[in-house]
């Protein structure tokens, strides 16, 4: 069997709770049919108190194999590089997490707060916390832009807030069934089978975005328009697969009138939640978005933007949802 940890630092536990809905694979398929020995979770594991602490302790000193480490929720430094703001075991987590990562096969850092910081990491981060190997973009983070586990792998990020349950079990199933050296992983450490194309990728909003026809306010939610230009909406320039791989395999943010808020990438919160700019497009000169879809600039996009709305055919400014 493979051994799996799974430990919680500076998180919200938002992860575990979408992990327990995964279903292709389901978490009690990854224990049944793929040989999964979840030797410990803080939400599953039965061992309590001295019990845990001594499992762990079997696991750090490499007493017990341990082949995949799983990392919840940021590194917490403080204060002043101590981690004693964050204690687990008697020990300062951090302390826990640099000695099991240095123990483990492979290293996953599941959700954005273990994988970027997240959240935790906006100024003015009272109790410094970090991500696994980035802060953010820059390579680096707890374990250091060197880091490789005893397979020879970075940390591998599972980002997301949370992160799709799915992206979760198929990433472990991947590893648990010796093809972990099939994970290609991108420039930031994300398996890019997920992260390749743009949350905006399958996205029913599409026709409305190819015209340049916005909803202008909540409650035309699912109806009409594209969340892009008034509400915030960061499908088009971020990467992942939410609108490919449905959430309970029925739905996604935008399917369901939210706008994408880009958390599979570092930068996530953007403009580090700065009062006026969550759910508001950011423009520059009050008419173009100033964060634009990947790959294009300001100039040819204010070209292509003022042509489509001229050519909108009058279908894409209608309500052309009848079920």
């Amino acid at each position: 069997m493979v051994s799996l940890l799974w430990l919680q630092g500076g998180a919200c536990s938002g992860n575990t709770i979408s992990l327990l809905n995964a279903e292709e694979p389901s978490i009690v398929d990854l224990v049944t049919d793929f040989g999964i020995d979840i030797v410990w979770h803080p939400s599953l594991g039965m061992e309590l108190g001295k019990n845990a602490q001594k499992l762990l302790y079997s696991l750090a000193r490499g007493e017990r194999p341990l082949d995949i480490f799983v990392y919840e929720g940021t590194v917490i430094m403080g204060p002043n590089g101590t981690g004693r703001f964050n204690m687990f075991a008697e020990r300062p987590m951090k302390d826990w997490v640099i000695e099991l990562a240095h123990q483990a096969q492979i290293v996953v850092a599941i959700g954005d707060c273990a994988a970027y910081g997240g959240i935790p990491v906006v100024d003015p981060n009272p109790v410094d916390s970090i991500g696994m190997q980035y802060f953010r973009r820059h390579k680096g983070g707890f374990l250091g832009a060197d880091f490789r586990s005893k397979m020879g792998l970075p940390v591998v990020n599972i980002p997301g807030c949370p992160v799709h349950p799915d992206w979760v079990t198929q990433i472990l199933v991947a590893i648990a069934t010796g093809r972990a050296g099939d994970i290609a992983l991108d420039d930031i450490g994300r398996p890019k089978t997920f992260f390749t194309t743009f949350t905006q990728t399958g996205c029913t909003r599409n026709q409305f975005f190819e015209w340049k026809q916005s909803a202008s306010e909540f409650g035309q939610g699912t109806r009409t328009g594209c969340l892009f230009y008034e509400l915030g909406c960061r499908g088009p320039m971020t990467r992942s697969s939410c609108n490919r791989i449905l959430w309970n395999r029925q739905s996604s943010k935008t399917r369901a009138g939210m706008p994408c808020l880009g958390c599979t990438e570092p930068e996530f919160p953007f403009y580090d939640l700065a009062p006026g700019t969550v759910f508001k497009t950011q423009k520059i000169s009050g008419s173009v978005p100033m964060d634009l879809p990947t790959g294009t600039d300001h100039a040819t996009y204010m070209a292509h933007a003022a042509m489509a709305r001229v050519a909108a055919p009058s279908w894409s400014k209608e309500d052309i949802f009848v079920v």
